[in-house]
């Protein structure tokens, strides 16, 4: 079949002419994807297009943008439904890989009904992106603001003025439009413009948020909503962040535990409360005389605490974090890492953190974009408090109240000297709608703790219900717990559970052999 040609299943359905006009005049073509990551294979299920939307849905015809799509159609076009659109988190994390690793994972009675689509979110990756000009090395520990070690917050200040000033420099023109409500806009071209009359939706993290503001605006478009890892939509996006002081002292326990228990292997201590005192001890040291890192930012304490709270997205982090602070702990005051810890953290960085590893680039993606992206979404979503004085406050009550995040959660940004303001108000999660929402949760999320996914349950009231599962971790399917065969049933058979239920964490037996969840890939972070 020639490249561009459609499928059995695209015949079938076709491409009504009200859809194609929605969607700007013309049907996406299908070709090669662009290049894929260093050291990764291209999937060739997976084909590609490009769709133009408005920069500014208030002007539609004016300045265009690009959005890049994927897509995987399904192999049993007679069981087709229709399209399970997907977002990975973020803000700022590319989606154009995800048909593939869904692919991979799900089961063939989901597969059989859909074709998998992902995209490049708005101002993301191969869509038209968006840059800051960050050296994200050097900046590492002022991404996510940590205060300096005596709690002060000056440099933080320093750092949102230079970067929202260097934002504007870069991007100016594309920052007001780099939001929420416009991606959730581009999902429904995506949806028009493979004429489709609804969508179906699995968003982690970040992707939960803006699957909610996809069903507020388009109530009768929304088919089966799969939304993981939740963000309370009465929360965005400072209080939101505030969260996690209390969410990562919550999750911690789970990483001292593992550690004591294997204290023949790490020497870290024998008790969870030994191995806290030894944890404290290394960010204490580091931040007197933090170590040389070649090729990497300094690792200071600050560093140590944001790689730790990376580390707590996943249980299959555990190992690799109790080595690295097994290596402080033995080293020799101010020598440097090893390179073979430096380069797997390099991993677990791009996977859960915010700088995405060592940050590199390419030709049609600037080094800085998933931050720079991050920065948009967040900062022009809603209006941020610019008083210096509330956020020293805070930071101060956080450092005292939550000592293992060190006031970071309270900190500045770079919103709180956004060059802009946002061109509207954010989009009311409200409940009106069919009943066709999963919210899926885990008891100890360090990211988007269990009242952050409470908060969006109410938002959504009878449109939803929600699965609860006793475990820690930033992502829900795919580990073995009850949630899998729920959801699966749901996306194959539109069955959602008639009442919330929780499950209890699955026995190793029982659990999927994976070290993440199922999809998670490299995203912006902190969502």
């Amino acid at each position: 079949m020639a490249a561009g040609a459609p499928t059995p299943a695209e015949a079938r359905i076709g491409t009504p002419e009200s859809a194609v006009a929605e969607a700007g005049g013309a049907a996406p073509i299908w070709g090669e994807c662009p290049p894929a990551e260093p050291g990764t294979l291209r999937d060739p299920r997976q084909r590609c297009a490009t769709l133009r939307v408005p920069l500014d849905y208030r002007a539609p015809r004016g300045r265009s943008i690009e959005i890049a799509i994927s897509r995987i159609v399904t192999t049993r076009p007679e069981s087709r439904r229709g399209i399970l659109l997907s977002n990975p988190g973020g803000p700022g994390g590319s989606g154009l890989e995800l048909p593939s690793r869904l692919a991979d994972v799900l089961p063939r009675e989901v597969l059989d009904r859909y074709d998998l689509i992902g995209f490049d979110p708005r101002g993301v990756g191969h869509s038209t992106p968006v840059t800051c000009g960050l050296d994200l090395m050097r900046q590492f520990t002022l991404l996510v603001p940590y205060p300096a070690p005596d709690g002060g917050i000056e440099r933080n200040l320093a750092f949102a003025r230079d970067t929202a000033a260097a934002c504007a420099e870069h991007s100016g023109d594309l920052l007001p439009f780099i939001t929420t409500a416009n991606t959730a806009r581009d999902m429904d071209r995506i949806r028009a413009a493979l004429g489709e009359p609804k969508l179906s939706y699995f968003g982690v993290s970040y992707g939960t948020y803006l699957g909610a503001v996809y069903i507020s605006l388009f109530p009768g478009r929304a088919d089966r909503i799969v939304l993981d890892s939740a963000v309370d939509p009465g929360l965005v996006w400072r209080d939101m962040w505030r969260t996690w002081s209390q969410a990562v002292a919550v999750r911690l326990p789970d990483l001292l535990a593992f550690a004591a228990e294997r204290d023949a292997v790490y020497h870290l201590g024998a008790t969870p409360d030994e191995v806290r005192r030894t944890y404290d001890q290394l960010t204490a040291a580091l931040d007197r005389q933090p170590r040389p890192n070649p090729g990497g930012p300094v690792l200071d304490g600050n560093a140590l605490r944001e790689i730790t709270r990376v580390g707590l997205y996943f249980d299959g982090f555990f190992p690799l974090m109790a080595e690295l602070w097994q290596e402080l702990a033995a080293a020799i005051p101010g020598s440097t890492v090893d390179t073979t810890i430096l380069t797997r953290l390099d991993r677990l960085l791009s996977v859960g953190g915010v700088i995405g590893g060592s940050g590199t680039g390419t030709a049609e993606t600037p080094a800085d974009n998933r931050v720079a992206a991050l920065y948009a979404v967040i900062c022009d979503d809603v209006a941020w408090p610019r008083g210096v004085a509330l956020h020293a406050r805070q930071v101060a009550a956080d450092r005292r109240a939550w000592p293992v995040t060190a006031g970071m959660p309270s900190n500045l940004w770079p919103c709180a000297a956004w060059p802009t303001r946002p061109v509207e108000p954010p989009v009311t999660v409200t409940g009106h709608g069919p009943r066709n929402v999963l919210i899926l949760q885990n008891t100890r999320d360090s990211v988007t703790p269990l009242a952050s996914a409470r908060g969006l349950r109410a938002a959504l009231g009878r449109r939803a219900a929600m699965i609860t599962v006793d475990q820690g971790g930033h992502g829900v399917v795919g580990l073995g717990s009850c949630a899998d065969e729920a959801m699966n049933s749901f996306l194959a058979t539109g069955a959602l559970p008639g009442r919330d239920r929780f499950c209890p964490a699955p026995s190793p037996a029982d659990a999927v052999a994976r070290s993440t969840p199922l999809p998670y890939i490299p995203s912006a972070g902190p969502l």
